[in-house]
């Protein structure tokens, strides 16, 4: 339809011009152009050098194009350093954004956290050395980075790759991560999963951080670090937050104002939850090898156990599920501490360990 306007137009056009002056002629054909190309995206030439930088359809950013008063003016809707540290093809243009003047504290949201919240885990390898320092900077320069969302970005192996995550040692080093209840979401629960082995999660345990103190609200749109363990079937954090708070096998406190208390049993046969659903069976055995009871009743529905949402859900796993209660082990025994031994794999098949006789 568009087209056949434009059509009409340049028709009409083509037979009006003729019979009016030059003068009336140039007024014509401004108004015509103006019909012609109403809605089309502003040609790149008439952009100011920010809104060029940051325009995909633009071509790529050249290097010294930025100008400063276009970087205080951008005429942009959206902070100019959140607009490029979001979206990593826009990341060789930081360093030159700041370069030029621009402010993490004049954004009206943090830019990091933007990044955090639009992608995880980003794959930072693609960065030029420029770029990741100045990503560090906005880490480092921005109070509004220290935020549930961009400690699980900046401790993601993408992040510890690059060494972005020194970011968080120095954050614990200058006192920026207190154990005092000021902070809006809980370094631990913050941290990703994957991080939960290494010296920083240490280091944070011994500054007085817990595991059960990760269980409360927080500010953030990324899930919480045990949920995010169960999703992704991390063994390793599933047993460190386990051997911490193991009350989690069955009952997870709600974080968020408009939640629930949940259930880890429930919450893996639901179809949509796990990012590997194959490993449905192996997660499901492993929660009750530790001691999930399938009986529990629904937090949402309390008429319902967690064995009727199976047979609602018409589960292939409704049998496991039914089976005698097995042997709870809260953690992974150490050798020669436990009077029932048994394997990982043991326990993520929800097999029952045999207790070993004298």
């Amino acid at each position: 339809m568009k087209l056949l306007q434009r059509l009409a137009l340049l028709g009409l056009f083509s037979a009006f011009v003729p019979l009016v002056g030059a003068c009336t002629t140039a007024l014509v054909v401004a108004h015509v152009h103006g019909q012609l190309t109403e809605g089309d995206p502003t040609p790149c030439v008439r952009l100011n050098s920010v809104e060029r930088a940051l325009s995909p359809r633009c071509g790529a950013f050249v290097a010294g194009s930025l100008q400063a008063r276009d970087v205080a003016a951008s005429g942009l809707p959206r902070c100019p350093l959140t607009l490029a540290a979001r979206d990593p093809q826009f990341w060789p243009v930081l360093p030159e954004l700041l370069a030029r003047g621009a402010s993490p504290e004049a954004c009206a949201e943090s830019p990091l956290v933007a990044l955090a919240q639009a992608n995880p885990c980003p794959d930072f390898s693609v960065a030029a050395p420029p770029a990741l320092d100045a990503l560090r900077f906005l880490a480092q320069a921005d109070a509004r980075a220290i935020h549930h969302d961009a400690m699980r970005m900046l401790s993601c192996p993408n992040a510890h790759a690059v060494g972005l995550d020194g970011v968080l040692d120095g954050w614990l080093a200058q006192g920026l991560l207190p154990a005092d209840g000021s902070l809006s979401f809980a370094p631990l629960d913050a941290l990703h999963p994957g991080a939960l082995g290494a010296p920083l999660a240490r280091a944070l345990e011994a500054a007085g951080h817990s595991a059960r103190a990760a269980l409360g609200s927080f500010d953030g749109r990324l899930p919480g670090g045990f949920d995010l363990a169960l999703r992704s079937g991390d063994w390793a954090a599933l047993d460190w937050w386990l051997a911490r708070a193991p009350e989690l096998v069955n009952r997870v406190p709600p974080q968020h104002a408009n939640q629930l208390p949940w259930l880890p049993l429930a919450q893996v046969l639901t179809p949509s939850y796990l990012d590997s659903p194959a490993r449905q069976r192996e997660l499901v055995g492993y929660l009750l090898a530790r001691g999930a009871d399938p009986w529990h009743s629904l937090p949402h529905e309390p008429g319902r156990s967690v064995v009727g949402y199976a047979q609602q859900l018409k589960s292939p796993l409704l049998a496991l599920l039914q089976a005698p209660p097995r042997t709870t082990l809260a953690a992974r025994p150490a050798a020669g501490d436990a009077p029932a031994v048994a394997s990982a794999a043991t326990l993520r098949a929800g097999m029952r360990p045999v207790p070993m006789t004298p």
